[in-house]
């Protein structure tokens, strides 16, 4: 049985995370810590476990063997290097970190001690991540010429139940989140784009304030390629009714995947013909607890994680610069 300790309930995903620990036959949760107290003493109550205020106290206890980490983007590097150095596995809510010198902090302590991490990526366990991906390398597409993805909500408008929208308010902090719509919900179209083409030479991000808030509510992101091809990565807080969308275009035919309803087509001389979507992989915290058990060490979501922490430094850095940033450019 592994036993794993909460560390903060601050991001949205929280219990959902703390749902996936409790489903699972090998999992079981025994600590919760939180940088608010109050906050995670409501949840270890619930839970029926211990709280502890000191984070040392709690990596200190040699019968957690793990933690799942969901304090804010901004402590995420203290909180993982100081669980690694406790010898505890890690889960962590998407981003890594917010720069790429934070993150390789991280993975340099988790290789010195020799634990399991594991970046919360889901949509690249789906059926349809693996149907395209399936296209992309059996030549089905040609070669790529441009990928749009596109992820958005409503979460930043206003409502008769939620007059500030159904965001919580911590997710407008440009010191806790270093970033808004993109860095929190445009994660998932970001590295969906660096799977179909991957890394590309440069990012040009343009970001909207339609609210007000202190981070951007509204995002696009494009990704240039040495081959010609572009991405393009769309995320947003202010957007009532907005399908997840993933476009692939390529020589020789062209995707399309659209949710709800899920579906796959693909254009071919007859028309739009829709495609077979397999059964999905196993979600990345069920991924995480099988590479613990057996020893082993997750190193492509290790990769995808590392090179969506340069997309978003750079991204970021694009939109406040306002100027074309090369991803080479970024220091480790």
């Amino acid at each position: 049985m592994i036993r794993v300790a909460m560390l903060s309930y601050w991001h949205v995903h929280a219990w959902d995370y703390t749902r996936q620990a409790q489903s699972h036959p090998d999992v079981t949760i025994g600590a919760v810590w939180d940088e608010l107290p109050e906050r995670g003493r409501a949840a270890a109550e619930q839970l029926g476990v211990p709280f502890y205020e000191s984070l040392e106290d709690l990596l200190a206890l040699p019968e957690i063997d793990a933690v799942i980490v969901d304090a804010p983007t901004s402590m995420h590097r203290d909180v993982m290097v100081a669980a690694a150095r406790a010898g505890k596995h890690i889960f962590t809510e998407k981003v890594l970190a917010p720069t790429l010198a934070e993150a390789h902090q991280i993975l340099a302590a988790v290789e010195q001690a020799q634990v399991v991490l594991t970046v919360s990526l889901p949509r690249l366990a789906e059926g349809y991540t693996q149907a395209i991906t399936s296209l992309i390398t059996d030549g089905t597409c040609g070669d790529l010429t441009l990928v749009r993805t596109r992820m958005a909500h409503n979460g930043a408008l206003p409502a008769e139940r939620n007059p500030d929208g159904w965001l919580p308010a911590h997710f407008y902090d440009p010191d806790q989140c270093r970033g808004g719509a993109m860095i929190d919900l445009g994660c998932h179209p970001m590295y969906l784009a660096r799977h179909f083409l991957g890394l590309p030479e440069t990012v040009n991000a343009h970001y909207g304030y339609v609210t007000g808030r202190a981070v951007e509510d509204n995002a696009v992101v494009t990704l240039g390629y040495a081959s010609g091809a572009l991405a393009v990565v769309e995320a947003g807080f202010v957007t009532p009714a907005s399908p997840f969308t993933i476009e692939v275009h390529g020589t020789r035919t062209s995707l399309i995947y659209n949710a709800p309803p899920p579906r796959l087509i693909m254009r071919s001389a007859d028309g739009w013909i829709e495609q077979a979507i397999p059964a999905s992989q196993p979600l990345p915290f069920v991924q995480w607890v099988d590479h613990i058990q057996r020893g082993t060490r997750n190193v492509a979501n290790i990769d995808a994680a590392l090179d969506l922490t340069k997309l978003m430094e750079a991204a970021n850095r694009s939109a406040a610069e306002r100027r074309q940033v090369r991803v080479d450019s970024l220091q480790p």
